[in-house]
């Protein structure tokens, strides 16, 4: 019988030091593009996937997280009162009646491997997601993710996100050589954790979206600690592979790297020009700053 991806894992246990001092009390995927936090967007992807069930890993300093995606009484009850009836309805949205919230505490950093076998017991034996809330990835109404669900309905195996990097900058993704089975996906025959840029077996980087079968907590649970000291998911991914089938999937949409300073400021910047009620205005200050 074929399975439905309905849960998707949130590792947000990182301490952000590269945004420091702004991230020193608040998490860094509470960091507003526009006017939502990054770690919107990637709840938003998930649910229009389909997915009903959101897993946050986190760690300490991180309540503001929970707090984000609970219900927020005494703030509804004053939009009620003050008539706010649109931004009363963008609040209660935020957390839809069909899905639930699971916060899970990582209790030591110990790598994106060991963040994503924290949630093993509330995944179970389910094909599941995990997003990167860090890279923030648009395409309209045809998410990221739901395009990734669509392609694990049709072959029931795991499948990563890749795309096409700068091939010096290898070094910093999990990198893949895969076998073409159509212009968008690849059979992975290989990966590699930050290769640098000579011994890379091809430009293709895995970026922050997965769907994993269940299998994967086996394989790493057997990963000992890999590259930084830490339990690689890459090196556990490298070791399902010898068990079953892997796919690449180049995406459709633009990815931004919120991780970075440059890449959080473009993508402040571009949903500063999508935004229905600020593209206007915003567009016009920007033309100011350039002929100045």
């Amino acid at each position: 019988m074929k399975q439905k991806i309905r849960k998707a894992v949130f590792p947000v246990a990182g301490l952000g030091t590269r945004f420091l001092p702004a991230t020193k009390a608040s998490p860094k995927e509470m960091l507003p593009v526009v006017d939502k936090p990054l770690i919107q967007y990637g709840v938003e992807e998930a649910v229009e996937a389909g997915i009903d069930t959101i897993i946050f890993v986190t760690g300490r300093s991180k309540n503001a997280i929970m707090d984000h995606f609970d219900k927020a009484y005494e703030l509804e009850n004053e939009l009620v009162l003050r008539g706010k009836t649109e931004t009363l309805k963008m609040i209660r949205e935020m957390m839809p009646p069909h899905v639930s919230f699971v916060f899970i505490r990582q209790p030591e950093a110990l790598g994106l491997g060991h963040a994503v076998l924290c949630a093993k017991h509330v995944v179970g034996d389910e094909p599941f997601a995990v997003i990167l809330a860090d890279d923030l990835i648009g395409n309209g109404d045809n998410g990221c993710m739901l395009q990734m669900v669509s392609q694990y309905d049709k072959n029931q195996c795991s499948i990563l996100g890749v795309e096409r990097v700068n091939p010096s900058e290898t070094d910093k993704y999990g990198i893949v050589k895969t076998k073409e089975i159509s212009p968008s996906i690849g059979q992975v025959e290989l990966i590699v954790e930050k290769p640098v840029p000579e011994r890379a077996p091809s430009n293709l980087g895995v970026v922050g979206r997965y769907i994993l079968t269940p299998a994967i907590f086996d394989k790493i649970e057997q990963t000992e600690r890999g590259a930084g000291g830490e339990i690689q998911l890459t090196d556990a991914i490298a070791a399902l592979m010898t068990d079953e089938q892997v796919l690449a999937y180049e995406f459709e949409g633009k990815r931004y790297d919120c991780g970075s300073k440059l890449g959080y400021l473009q993508a402040t910047v571009e949903h500063g020009l999508m935004h229905d009620e600020l593209k206007d205005d915003f567009l016009s200050y920007l033309k100011t700053l350039v002929l100045t």
